[in-house]
């Protein structure tokens, strides 16, 4: 048999997957994320299919059910496009046009395609389960829900060493240890990234705390697992990422005064440059919370990506070992985008969340005259995109990191949707009461003039 055909799902695998497809599409539309959560939370990418040189694992397995749903409930008419959507395709088409070119071959080509189809496939599926800031709430709730026995599984390992998520394979079944720090990684394809997945959620549970008496068990109970998962990694990465989020969750007394916070981020920065002697970026490599960490390669990646800039900037490199990168190992989500796709690649993945801030920060203010809870969740899913932010500065996500990202990316979506049901509603009862008070004036001259 060609290795190529080989099919490495197993029937626990092939259980999960029939499963997981029925649930998808037959759940109720506020319902249907949950098979794919679920997969993300408690499946390793080690069970997947592999045909004819194309890799199918169990998320994209359901990214192509969730498709069928869309198609044949017609969900896909509610599609409203948005300025995301086309930023969304411009960067998935920049990737894959600039690194086929520079491979040359059809086995670069076949590998962005499954990139691709991963990004499109779980944002617009998304896009279209997310309607309105309910189902922004209802996704949080079912988070919560699924992430408590993952994090009952992380401490587990953290206090076993032992992975019991190896029997699905693609993940050891023993822990590793670095400098005495077990670092658990649970399904995800490494600790970080494990520690990562749970740490990015934290601020979307502070968001569903804000919603009110009747969500805080639950977000509380949310909270408390994203934590435990992101310290059983054993990693700073996540413990970054989770003070970003929290960080951001706290900058809600300062939403009138973000752009003062700005520029006094920017001032911080210049003077860090000025009475560092290494540039400012290698600030990483003083940060370390758990021994062994490797802030001074992340900074030096940087300060390498500068270097060669003439390298990479039009189609993006072949390697990067000649650099003097630690072991071609690049671990920057910004600095993977150009390395694998060139400077317009990495511009336009920079834009995308660029205009997720300011869709935040628009949306906001938008909804000063509606409801404070929407403005707090919409301020929590602003905080979530800067734990990204943070996480992409020590990290690229090629696991099932990459729903965490989509997904919040979706809800952006929303909230742009919404805001602009609000405003479009705000001037229609401005139009309405100016009308009104015009037919009065009206009838009050000509009452005058009777």
């Amino acid at each position: 048999m060609n290795p190529e055909q080989i099919t490495v799902l197993s029937s626990l695998g092939l259980a999960f997957t029939l499963a997981m497809s029925i649930l998808l599409l037959t759940l109720p539309r506020r319902l249907a994320l949950l098979p794919i959560l679920l997969t993300a939370c408690y499946m390793t990418f080690g069970q997947q299919i592999v045909a004819g040189g194309l890799h199918f694992t169990i998320l994209r397995v359901l990214v192509l059910v969730g498709c069928v749903r869309v198609l044949v409930r017609g969900e896909f008419h509610r599609l409203q496009w948005l300025r995301l959507d086309t930023m969304m395709i411009a960067w998935v088409v920049a990737g894959v046009v600039t690194y086929t070119i520079l491979w040359g071959s059809s086995d670069a080509f076949v590998n962005r395609l499954g990139l691709a189809y991963d990004a499109l496939g779980l944002y617009f599926i998304f896009r279209l389960l997310l309607s309105d800031l309910n189902d922004v709430v209802r996704a949080c709730r079912l988070f919560a829900v699924a992430l408590m026995p993952l994090a009952v599984a992380m401490v587990f390992e953290k206090l076993t060493g032992r992975n019991p998520f190896y029997i699905f394979g693609g993940v050891p079944e023993i822990t590793s240890i670095r400098d005495g720090v077990l670092r658990c990684q649970g399904p995800f394809g490494h600790p970080i990234l494990a520690g990562t997945f749970g740490a990015a959620w934290v601020p979307l549970f502070v968001g569903l705390w804000w919603q009110g008496t009747k969500q805080r068990l639950l977000a509380g109970l949310g909270v408390i697992s994203a934590i435990l998962i992101a310290l059983c990694a054993g990693s700073s990465g996540p413990v970054a990422t989770l003070a970003a989020g929290i960080l951001g969750c706290g900058m809600w007394s300062l939403r009138n005064s973000m752009k003062t916070v700005r520029w006094a981020v920017v001032i911080i920065l210049l003077i860090l440059q000025v009475v560092m002697k290494a540039p400012v970026w290698f600030v990483f490599a003083r940060v370390n919370v758990f021994s062994g960490s490797t802030g001074w390669h992340r900074a030096n990646l940087i300060d390498q990506t500068i270097t060669h800039f003439w390298d990479w900037w039009l189609l993006g490199t072949k390697e990067t070992f000649s650099w003097g990168v630690w072991g071609g190992d690049i671990t920057n989500q910004f600095i993977l985008q150009g390395i694998r796709g060139g400077l317009l690649t990495m511009i336009l993945f920079i834009a995308i969340v660029v205009v997720s801030f300011f869709a935040v920060g628009r949306a906001v203010r938008a909804m000063r005259a509606t409801s404070r809870r929407a403005q707090l969740l919409v301020w929590a899913i602003g905080a979530t995109i800067l734990a990204h932010v943070v996480s992409f500065l020590s990290v690229s996500y090629f696991d099932q990191n990459v729903v965490n990202w989509y997904l919040v990316l979706a809800m952006i979506a929303t909230v742009v949707t919404v805001c602009g049901r609000v405003q479009s509603t705000i001037r229609t009862e401005n139009s309405i009461s100016k009308s009104l008070n015009q037919a009065l004036v009206e009838a009050s001259c000509t009452n005058f003039v009777a």
